[in-house]
């Protein structure tokens, strides 16, 4: 049975006290269950602070990105090699926002800046083969836009970003992978995808890794629904049978809200 998998993405929020206070009220609640599966993602900044917070706990930490090389002339990166001597265990890939994909508009966001996130599956696949090495268990975010979407094009922009993620890794290195649908439409937007949908959806993921490595691995894969997940909402999500858990973003902010949402998962 694949155990449910509940990982709060932080983004750009929260300093590292303020973080550190927020995993240790997390901590008090829920941080010794067993049932389902914690995760805190904090921003780099805030990882040391958080780790020390939530540490002989339940929980796990996670990063938000990471650099495909251990070490070198790269400013501003983040290794690695730097993540695990932190202590996270997991880290996310290709979230919409580092694609340049975002669910809500800004208007700091011009044609002429969105360029500055320029994450492609090809480096996003460089990111994936990076981390398994060091046991760093990969969260691989997939989803399509609204136009997309409208398009009738989710299956193939979906199967676009796995294959190019996966590309030239095999099967044994991906028992640890998880992968987040999250249609970006759905990011920051207040509106979530139907739970019958994200179960479709979810489920057309998992056809794509049966098809591509096996039963045995589409079976053991866990697959996390993202997008405007809530304590409202987070019940008939997490009860569809393809969706194995959540990737969620400003309610794990809330340390009531993420608790409730936690309490939605399944017992499995």
């Amino acid at each position: 049975m694949r155990r449910p998998l509940i990982a709060g993405n932080w983004k750009m929020n929260l300093t590292p006290s303020e973080g550190a206070a927020l995993a240790t009220t997390l901590r008090q609640r829920i941080g010794m269950r067993s049932d389902v599966e914690i995760l805190l993602c904090p921003s780099f900044v805030a990882l040391q602070a958080v780790g020390e917070a939530i540490r002989g706990s339940e929980m796990k930490l996670g990063a938000q990105d990471v650099f495909w090389r251990d070490a070198g002339a790269f400013t501003g990166q983040v290794s690695p090699l730097m993540l695990c001597a932190v202590g996270c265990e997991y880290v996310i890939l290709g979230h919409s926002e580092t694609r340049g994909r975002f669910g809500v508009a800004d208007p700091d966001l011009d044609p002429t800046i969105l360029s500055y996130f320029s994450e492609t599956d090809a480096s996003i696949n460089r990111k994936l083969r990076a981390v398994l090495p060091h046991g760093l268990r990969p969260i691989l975010c997939v989803g399509e836009t609204l136009a997309e979407r409208e398009a009738g094009q989710t299956e193939r922009v979906l199967q676009t970003q796995l294959e190019g993620a996966l590309q030239g890794v095999t099967a044994d290195e991906l028992y640890e992978l998880v992968i987040a649908y999250e249609p970006v439409w759905a990011i920051g937007t207040g509106r979530v995808c139907e739970a019958d949908e994200a179960n479709r959806v979810c489920g057309f993921i998992r056809q794509t890794l049966r098809d591509r490595y096996g039963e045995d691995l589409a079976t053991l894969v866990r697959i996390l629904y993202g997008g405007s997940v809530k304590a409202s909402n987070a019940h008939a999500l997490l009860h569809q049978p393809e969706i194995d858990g959540a990737l969620v973003g400003g309610a794990s902010l809330n340390a009531e809200e993420f608790e409730q949402i936690t309490y939605c998962a399944p017992k499995r």
